[in-house]
């Protein structure tokens, strides 16, 4: 009996233990152009007026190859729960840009801001999501 309550517990702690694990997308900020030397120096706090360059990163294929891309700033300024919507981008993705898509953006206010990436396929789910600040010089 004790074997088997034992042999029971083992085959329970291994499904919790050692379950797959479903890779999600990221994004990440850089001050250059983004390359494989530099991909790693990532910053999530720029000066206004200056390009963020940044990448998403998709562990597999995305089903579609169109992205629609959000940046959003959380501010107590504004009416619509202290969020303002300050950029929206579509994005088709090329043959070459099936696990990554890279570009940069300026921004003029410093503040807080996070960026939302949905994919076409669903869009009501976040694919990915990052958070910066942007701050005067």
């Amino acid at each position: 009996m004790k074997k088997l309550i034992s042999i029971l517990v083992v085959l329970l702690l291994s499904f919790f233990v050692c379950s797959c694990t479903n890779q999600k997308a990221g994004i990440l900020f850089n001050k250059s152009p983004i390359t494989e030397k530099n991909i790693y120096d990532y910053s999530n706090t720029f000066y206004t007026g200056k390009r963020i360059y940044y990448i998403i990163l998709m562990p597999k294929k995305v089903e579609t190859r169109y992205l629609y891309i959000q940046i959003v700033k959380k501010d107590n300024d504004y009416g619509r729960l202290g969020y303002k919507l300050i950029q929206t981008r579509d994005i088709r993705l090329k043959d070459e840009e099936i696990n990554y898509f890279t570009d940069y953006f300026v921004i003029n206010e410093k503040g807080y801001y996070f960026m939302k990436v949905y994919s076409k396929d669903n869009p009501q789910k976040v694919f990915a999501a990052a958070e910066f600040y942007v701050d005067s010089i």
